[in-house]
């Protein structure tokens, strides 16, 4: 028998949960006894058409994070911070289940979660690495560090390495401006970086 979860829109046909019209969180169980997944499908009126699945431990983390602020959409971007922190990224899903525990549209999470370069949508590598593209570091170089990154990762910027192992981004300063151009791997800041010398940290890496 399928479980409510988040709101009563929940019809059940043929020993499945599916959406009713009005959208809403449900709970599939004919997957196996301990592996409950969520599908949450934001209302028609936010004009989401794709369905999107969480794990019930990370839909009750996020519900967590947003108690903590008493539910506040004023105090939506430290949630988000909180978020990301604990789930390593914000994919829609989430966004979708942060909106409906706030009661705004998803399309306001969305915005403010692209409107920030620190928020990423997609799962990061263990190792990320930032590329400053401020104006001390652009003016010395730091594009065609960049370039030499993308060429030795194989990935573009906001992508990661399928062994999940590298992310690449760009930061637009890191308060680091007498090293430029400055890179960062995690919380680790290399100064007066080279394209000659991106294959050396990168190989610094190799057997982490």
């Amino acid at each position: 028998m399928a479980s409510k979860i988040l709101n009563d829109d929940l019809a059940v046909r043929d020993g499945k949960a599916r959406q009713t019209p009005s959208g809403g969180a449900l709970l599939n169980t004919e997957l196996a006894k301990d592996d409950k997944i969520y599908t949450y499908a934001a209302p028609e009126k936010e004009k989401v058409k794709v369905k999107l699945r969480l794990s019930e431990e990370k839909v009750m983390r996020i519900k967590e994070i947003c108690a903590l602020f008493d539910y506040n959409p004023g105090e939506l971007i430290n949630i988000l911070h909180q978020t990301q922190h604990a789930l390593g990224y914000l994919p829609a899903e989430v966004q979708e289940v942060v909106a409906h525990s706030l009661n705004v549209s998803t399309a306001h999470v969305y915005g403010v979660v692209t409107f920030y370069s620190y928020f990423t949508m997609v799962p990061k590598g263990r190792f990320p690495v930032s590329i400053c593209t401020g104006t001390a570091c652009y003016v010395r170089g730091a594009e065609k560090v960049l370039d030499e990154f993308k060429r030795q990762l194989g990935i573009s910027v906001g992508e990661t390495t399928q062994d999940g192992k590298f992310s690449l981004s760009c930061l637009r300063c890191v308060g680091a401006c007498g090293l430029a151009p400055v890179v960062m791997v995690g919380e680790k800041v290399y100064g007066r970086v080279s394209p000659d010398g991106v294959k050396a940290i990168l190989d610094g890496y190799k057997d982490l």
